[in-house]
């Protein structure tokens, strides 16, 4: 099982390449299963949950292939595929879920597996039930499996009115792909916000669907008989951009992160303005430079635009070293303070309460053995190592290979100490 070995005590200075967002090329990796023609993505990451969303269209019978050197991938979904996502495949990656709108939608029935995935709290999928139901779908669950299909005598989804209980990313994208091929028009109230959603409803655009108010929470989308390839550049992953940020930010010095979106991180931004990091926001870059001990600064996460539950775990990194008390609070997720006994052992002080943390800034951590327990706790305990005396090694890092593109080869071009122990 892999490792990461960090020597803390380098500043960063350079450019980095922020890559693709997972939470962008996975739906819309599925959006190909919509139709039978050809469908190129570029600036596709390079992550484990990408090549086991690949594996499960594979499995499908889903023609994939790469090419050149920009993240390029092609799907061509012939019509005698079989609708099955099954649940050793699935079992790892939660946005598995996401191939039970299309293939519904395209072939009138689908058998996809209960999904996994990280251990950071509930994350049911009765909302992807209902709003599917509510488009005519019958839906049961058996051993395991959401069994899919269109009652006797229709061909196609109808369109509905849809308001979930809570705001759903995997939901509204599921629903957005099923509405593209449904018959009528499908409202979408209560539509998550985050920028992948927006990223996808302009792809499925191209694919020749009809939607209008993406990036809103009222999506609108008049259904169309059937859609056609497309050629799409996946958005740039502001969650990566926030985590070195945030380790620029930590283990102080000056970076240039290219492609990164200015716009899609203004939260993010605006707490690392307040503690003190100097920001530059360009069209096709975001510069920071640190220097000195940072302010701690207090935050709650929340939907998008707020502050997101994603970046919850590296600010509080950030924070332990930082001048000053500081609260975070949890609100999304029940389960998302388990780096917290990791940070305990590199020497921060944190205590929790339920969903809320208090955090003391200690003048430095010291390194230690921490083992990562999700995606996000991974990055943290990275950022972390980055800034603590000695060396720090961070265990089950297969974590972080779910989520981050090379992470630690472009931490070692910024001239971080850090080397994979395989």
């Amino acid at each position: 099982m892999d490792k990461l070995l960090i020597r803390g005590g380098r500043p960063l200075r350079g450019d980095v390449i922020i890559s693709g967002a997972k939470n962008a090329a996975l739906p819309e990796m599925c959006a190909a299963l919509l139709t039978a023609d050809p469908v190129h993505l570029t600036n596709v990451p390079r992550l484990h949950d990408v090549a086991t969303m690949r594996k499960l269209l594979d499995n499908m019978g889903v023609q994939t292939s790469t090419h050149g050197d920009r993240g390029g991938m092609s799907f061509q979904a012939p019509d005698d595929l079989k609708p099955e996502a099954p649940y050793e495949l699935v079992k790892t990656m939660r946005a598995s879920v996401l191939a039970l709108g299309p293939l519904l939608a395209r072939f009138g029935h689908a058998k996809v597996s209960l999904p996994g995935g990280c251990a950071i709290g509930s994350r049911p999928v009765d909302q992807h039930i209902k709003g599917l139901q509510a488009m005519g779908a019958i839906i049961d669950v058996e051993h395991g499996y959401m069994l899919a299909r269109l009652p006797e005598g229709r061909t196609r989804l109808k369109g509905a009115r849809i308001t979930t209980d809570m705001v759903t990313v995997t939901g509204t994208e599921n629903f957005l792909m099923a509405a593209c091929l449904a018959e009528g028009e499908t409202v979408l109230e209560n539509a998550a916000m985050e920028p992948e959603i927006p990223d996808l409803a302009e792809m499925l655009i191209k694919m020749g669907a009809k939607i209008q108010g993406h990036g809103t929470s009222r999506i609108t989308i008049q259904g169309v008989e059937r859609l056609h390839g497309c050629e799409h550049q996946v958005v740039a992953d502001r969650i990566e951009a926030g985590t070195f940020l945030c380790a620029v930010a930590a283990a102080g010095g000056e970076a240039r992160l290219q492609h990164a979106v200015g716009e899609h991180l203004q939260a993010v931004l605006d707490k690392l303005s307040d503690a003190g990091a100097q920001i530059d926001v360009q069209p096709d870059h975001i510069r920071i430079q640190s220097q000195g001990r940072l302010k701690a600064q207090s935050f709650r996460t929340t939907e998008y635009p707020g502050f997101p539950t994603d970046m919850q775990a590296q600010f509080m990194a950030l924070n332990c070293i930082s001048e000053g008390p500081s609260q975070v609070t949890e609100t999304i997720f029940e389960n998302r303070f388990m780096h917290v006994n990791e940070l305990l052992r590199l020497g921060a002080r944190i205590q929790t309460d339920g969903r809320t943390a208090l955090i003391e800034g200690v003048q430095r951590l010291s390194g230690a053995t921490v083992m990562a327990t999700d995606l996000r706790a991974s990055a943290s305990l990275v950022i972390a190592g980055l800034v603590a005396d000695g060396e720090t090694l961070v265990d089950r890092i297969y974590h972080l290979d779910r989520g981050y593109d090379q992470m630690e080869e472009k931490l070692r071009a910024l001239g971080a100490d850090i080397e994979r122990v395989r």
